[in-house]
């Protein structure tokens, strides 16, 4: 006889299925031995407990939007009806395609995820089907790590999958360790059933969750964007980017690169101490250039896994970068200008709603770029305009369209002696009254045609009753549409020392001569200092002049004087005289540059290579071409005003400007075009191609002078062979200061070879057969005495 077990679930099947009355039930109820009667009721209770579960999961989750409270309500539900150790609730992203979950981490909610097809949670929604695992640990895909982290025992297992209405997968319900025993099928189904009953509330909650969260970064993204397009400063905008990009990505953090067309160079502000500082880098370079250069965004879940990123810079600092998201930053016509990098994401890699947000945001981000950098170009180019009218040595003053003061440098005030504000808004004519209504005039002429105008070494009477004498220019302002709006007076000073000052400057710089007025007479007294002296000479001059004749020498002096006193002058000399065809000049007076030596060189070097010029043009004319000679010497000397009281000279005397005068005709003994003395070359702080060219002792001194030829100016066809030749030179000359003549003899030779035009080996060639005829004796010193200037 079949045992009543059997029967059970068909008997519950018949109650529940067919709606049976009490006395239905009593009538079974009848029939049953006590024991039967017993284990009936018993099935029945435990039915009701389930449907009574059931009801309460729909019950406790129908009030409730929020997914974590939902997740808590549901796991205590679950493992209380099914007497569980503990449970959880996994919900699919369907943007991340991972599994999520949240639990209580004191008073705060931690979330939980992994990719939706790992583990046993992963098993059974993919599949969707229900698990039951008796055995945890001989389960391969039970992750033992997790209890030995945590010193829990995972024991038994059951996992169900949670569907939506139309019976697809939305995620799972596991819970762990049943509290007598192990699950069983029946326990499975209930779990199942719960899951079911849950789906609904889940998916409203989720959904409810997903559009409350788009909601907020909406907002979110609409006052960040307000926020920064409010600000037209670069740097200030730029970090609110950069801290408005964290936020929005729950990044650790993120740096905006923007690019320097002008360098081709990425360039951010970082964090450093209390303040920042900029770094560059090629536009290029590492994960942030390819993205600049590619437009393709760069979303790296593993930074050290790619070979672009520098991990030299997290070994640095000690920062440990793992994920990082690297988008461009586009303008309104597609072209990059910059590179949005945020790094380290909270809860795992960035996701592409993540590129989406970013993407967004950056449109707004490059709009406010661009203006930040207008409004600083106008800041710039305001700033640069005032810049020049106040650097201006010229009073300068603006009129508008209806001839009223708009504007007017410290220059102009100063020389008006008025007050800015006495003169803004005041009408030309009104300004400029008297003796000065020409001004007005002229303002309203300019201002009717179109037409610039200008007034030289004329009086202007200002309205205090002084009078100047001054340059006057005034000029049109014209707009886009050619349209006059304005003009601008211009008016230069030129009465005292302005007068001066333009007569020092055909003898020095402007700058020298600016700095010399500044110090007043003072540096005109005579002085002892340390100078250049630089002397040339156009060789042959006297046959030149009486074969062209006297026009069409001095024709050529002032074309040929035009371009030598220009690099004088470029190099900071003093012009000191022209003595007929020679040029005398000074470099050190009346102000020290610490490079006069060099600079002395440097313009005596072009001078030579500005005489081939001169000298290409001229025969090409078929006109005369020079050659000329060039001694310098840097020595201590006396500087200032020399003369009688009715004519002064601004000079330099002394043994050092007669040794540069010696030097300077010395270039005709040794075939030279440069020479200098040791103590100019012992001050020169640049490289030059020098060798020695003799050890002198010039006319009335005893102590012998090293000098030395200088040979920059020439070139392979001037000179060819020169590095070869010099080297050769240099030993032959320290072989005949030893007086060893025949060895001496032999290597000038050779240089002679390698450069017939070389005059200065062809000299001691001559000597060193002189000596060797007529061998000096044992006190010679190896200096020549010069007899001649």
């Amino acid at each position: 006889m079949a045992d009543y077990h059997d029967y059970t679930p068909e008997i519950l099947s018949q109650v529940f299925d067919h709606r049976l009355q009490q006395s239905d039930i009593r009538r079974i109820l009848d029939g049953l031995s006590q024991t039967d009667r017993n284990i009936f009721l018993d099935k029945i209770s435990e039915t009701f407990e389930k449907f009574t579960a059931l009801l309460e999961v729909s019950n406790r989750l129908a009030d409730s939007l929020s997914l974590d409270v939902l997740f808590t309500r549901l796991v205590s539900l679950t493992t209380e009806a099914l007497r569980a150790d503990r449970g959880t609730i996994f919900l699919n992203d369907g943007n991340t395609n991972e599994l999520f979950s949240r639990i209580a981490m004191g008073e705060n909610m931690q979330e939980i995820r992994f990719p939706n097809h790992l583990g046993i949670a992963g098993t059974v929604f993919t599949k969707g089907e229900a698990l039951l695992i008796p055995d945890a640990y001989a389960d391969s895909r039970f992750n033992q790590d997790v209890d030995k982290k945590t010193g829990y025992r995972t024991r038994n297992i059951l996992t169900a999958p949670i569907r939506n209405k139309f019976g697809k997968p939305v995620g799972v319900i596991q819970i762990l360790n049943k509290l007598d025993g192990a699950f069983d099928e029946s326990d499975l189904s209930m779990l199942e059933a719960m899951g079911a009953q849950a789906s609904s509330a889940l998916v409203k909650a989720q959904l409810y969750e997903e559009v409350e969260r788009s909601r907020k970064e909406e907002k979110e993204l609409f006052e960040v964007t307000r926020a920064i397009s409010t600000e037209i400063h670069l740097v200030p905008l730029i970090q609110k980017i950069m801290s408005t990009t964290t936020t929005i990505l729950e990044a650790d953090r993120s740096t905006l690169f923007v690019n320097d067309p002008k360098t081709n160079e990425l360039w951010a502000l970082v964090a450093e101490g209390v303040g920042t500082k900029e770094i560059r880098f090629p536009n290029h370079l590492g994960i942030a250039g390819t993205v600049f250069t590619t437009g393709v965004t760069e979303n790296i879940p593993d930074a050290y896994a790619d070979p672009r990123f520098n991990q030299e810079i997290d070994k640095k600092t000690g920062y440990k970068t793992d994920t990082i998201l690297c988008m461009p930053v586009l303008n309104k016509d597609g072209a990059p200008i910059g590179v949005i990098q945020s790094l380290n994401k909270a809860g795992g890699p960035f996701t592409a709603k993540d590129e989406a947000r970013v993407m967004a945001f950056s449109a707004q981000a490059a709009i406010a770029i661009e203006n930040a950098r207008l409004f600083e170009d106008v800041l710039r180019m305001k700033n640069y305009n005032e810049s020049i009218l106040e650097s201006m040595s010229s009073g300068l003053i603006t009129f508008d369209d209806e001839m009223q003061v708009e504007k007017c440098n410290a220059v102009a005030l100063k020389l008006l002696d008025e007050q800015e504000e006495a003169l803004l808004g005041r009408p030309v004519a009104e300004l400029f009254t008297g003796d000065a209504q020409w001004v007005a005039d002229t303002v309203a002429k300019v201002m009717e045609t179109g037409d610039p105008d200008m007034a030289l070494d004329t009086e202007m009477a200002l309205p205090k009753g002084e009078i100047l004498a001054v340059n006057a220019t005034t000029l049109p302002l014209i707009n886009r549409k050619e349209e006059v709006v304005g003009t601008l007076l211009v008016f230069e000073d030129i009465s005292g020392e302005k007068r001066l000052q333009g007569t020092l400057a055909r003898y020095m710089t402007k700058e020298v001569a600016d700095q010399l007025m500044e110090a007043g007479e003072s540096e005109l007294g005579g002085q002892m200092k340390p100078v250049t002296i630089f002397f040339s000479d156009i060789r042959s001059f006297t046959t030149i002049s009486e074969a062209l004749g006297a026009h069409e020498t001095v024709t050529m002096l002032n074309e040929y004087f035009t371009d030598m006193v220009d690099i004088l002058f470029d190099y900071g000399g003093i012009l000191d005289k022209y003595i007929g065809d020679a040029i005398m000049a000074v470099f050190g007076a009346p102000f020290p540059t610490g490079h006069d030596a060099d600079n002395a060189l440097h313009a005596s070097v072009e001078m030579m290579r500005a005489l081939a010029e001169f000298n290409r043009r001229q025969a090409a004319d078929n006109k005369q071409i020079l050659d000329i000679g060039i001694g310098l010497n840097t020595a201590e000397v006396v500087v200032g005003n020399i003369g009688s009281e009715k004519r002064m000279d601004y000079t330099v005397i002394g043994d050092g400007v007669n040794l540069a005068s010696r030097l300077e005709g010395a270039n005709k003994q040794y075939g030279s075009n440069i020479l200098i003395s040791e103590g100019t070359l012992k001050e020169l702080q640049d490289e030059y191609v020098v060798r020695p060219a003799d050890l002198l002792r010039v006319k009335g001194k005893t102590e012998p002078v090293a000098i030395f030829e200088v040979l920059d100016h020439h070139t392979e066809e001037s000179f060819p062979n020169r590095e070869q030749s010099l080297k050769i030179f240099h030993k032959g000359y320290d072989a005949y200061h030893k007086a060893d003549f025949p060895g001496a003899l032999q290597l000038f030779e050779e240089c002679h070879t390698l450069n017939e035009r070389d005059r200065l080996a062809a000299l001691y060639i001559e000597r060193c057969r002189h000596f060797i005829e007529s061998p000096p004796g044992d006190d010679w010193d190896g200096v020549w005495i010069m007899t001649s200037k």
